[in-house]
């Protein structure tokens, strides 16, 4: 005995052959599309985990320390190439010391850039420098009094927006023969004077060789 076609309830009737292959189709397009959605998350999780593997295998360290710079070495250098003498401050050791070398044109300038976790100072020995060469490195500052240190007198200056100057707040300057030594940066009166002191002799002996 033949089986009866099976009554769909939502037709209340049995399918015709053409909805019977129209259900199947269907059925196998939604679960193509819920396998794809599947593939598509996993293949997402397993990029992931390979993301956060390589970011935590790698491995980072940290970056190496800037060799300490010996003022003294490479101010010889720049003595033997400059055919002049050249200052080299004797500096606290706990200065650090980030530049080293002679920068600027119009003149030149041997500038050595110590530092410390509040203040940075710049010591220059400007080359043959002319007499306003302090106020332009200055942005037109103007001396205002004067200081001895290590009987070595100083012009001070007189820095009203510290903002305009680069954040230079106070400064000295005074000759050196034929050079001008300028120091200058952000740091107080103590500092400064400390520097001042650190290249008088130096100061004395380069006048002393021009007389």
């Amino acid at each position: 005995m033949a089986k009866s076609p099976r009554i769909v309830a939502e037709l209340g009737r049995p399918e015709t052959p053409g909805e019977t292959a129209e259900r199947k189709a269907e059925s196998s397009r939604v679960h193509r599309e819920s396998q794809n959605t599947r593939n598509l998350i996993a293949a997402l999780i397993v990029t992931i985990a390979v993301v956060i593997v390589i970011i935590f295998a790698v491995p980072r360290g940290t970056p190496p320390e800037q060799e300490p710079i010996d003022v003294a070495a490479v101010a010889e250098q720049v003595a033997s190439a400059e055919g002049r003498p050249i200052i080299a401050p004797d500096a606290p050791d706990d200065w650090r010391v980030n530049v080293a070398r002679v920068e600027g044109d119009g003149p030149r300038a041997w500038t050595i850039v110590y530092a410390a976790d509040t203040w940075f100072l710049r010591v220059a020995q400007g080359f043959d420098a002319d007499p306003a060469w302090p106020t332009r490195m200055l942005s037109g500052a103007s001396v205002d009094g004067t200081v001895t240190v290590d009987g070595v007198t100083w012009d001070r200056y007189d820095i009203p927006d510290p903002s305009r100057a680069g954040n230079v707040s106070a400064a000295l300057a005074t000759q050196a023969g034929d050079d001008t030594i300028l120091i200058y940066g952000k740091a107080d009166e103590k500092v400064l004077e400390e520097a001042a002191s650190a290249v008088a002799a130096q100061i004395l002996e380069l006048r002393k060789e021009a007389e």
